[in-house]
């Protein structure tokens, strides 16, 4: 599943394959809590979290990973550390398996993004 076609978030986890589905899940809660403020919509086939019409953050269930898109360059470079030496794009850090998603490292990287207002690429 690359790219859905659900209209909301909920049918976007309901298609996902159940091996990822606890953690798809995790991440949206995660992304609830974080950014307050931000509304949750589908865009590109996955879900995502704008504030003021554009989106800073997605994830999606990928063919071979998941996906978590961060998509302000300044909160990248604020962790490029903790960034570095993980499996990761331009703006989308890859977990090959659910269950190795560092979910401490995502809040952080959410509550960065939710702090303040930023440059989307």
């Amino acid at each position: 599943m690359v790219r859905s076609s659900a209209e909301d978030v909920d049918g976007y986890l309901a298609e996902v394959p159940e091996e990822r589905r606890d953690a798809l899940a995790g991440l949206r809660r995660l992304c609830r809590a974080e950014l307050r403020g931000f509304d949750e919509v589908m865009a590109y086939g996955m879900p995502a979290y704008e504030r003021d019409g554009a989106a800073e953050i997605a994830f999606a269930s990928q063919k071979q990973y998941i996906s978590f898109y961060l998509m302000r360059g300044d909160v990248r470079e604020a962790f490029e550390e903790r960034l570095a030496g993980r499996d990761m794009g331009k703006g989308c850090l890859r977990f090959r398996k659910p269950e190795h998603i560092d979910f401490d490292l995502v809040r952080d990287l959410l509550r960065a993004t939710a702090a303040a207002p930023g440059t989307v690429c």
